[in-house]
């Protein structure tokens, strides 16, 4: 999977990085390298499956739609 990230450069040093398609996916380090890496775990645990999501009550219906 290709994701495009935003990486910056912070007022207090070291760099910010987010990703425009995950919102609230957000990270930083002391260097450019650093703030990639870190993106990468954030953007991991960001799409990990949480055990709730699996939780359907009996009547639930699971449907795709295209937008």
């Amino acid at each position: 999977m290709k994701l495009r990230v935003v990486l910056e450069p912070s007022d207090e040093g070291g760099f910010t990085v987010f990703v425009p398609g995950l919102p609230g996916c957000i990270s930083e380090g002391e260097t450019r390298e650093e703030a990639l890496h870190n993106i990468r775990e954030a953007i991991a645990l960001y799409l990990e499956p949480i055990e709730d999501d699996a939780l359907y009550s009996e009547n639930a219906e699971q449907i795709e739609i295209a937008v």
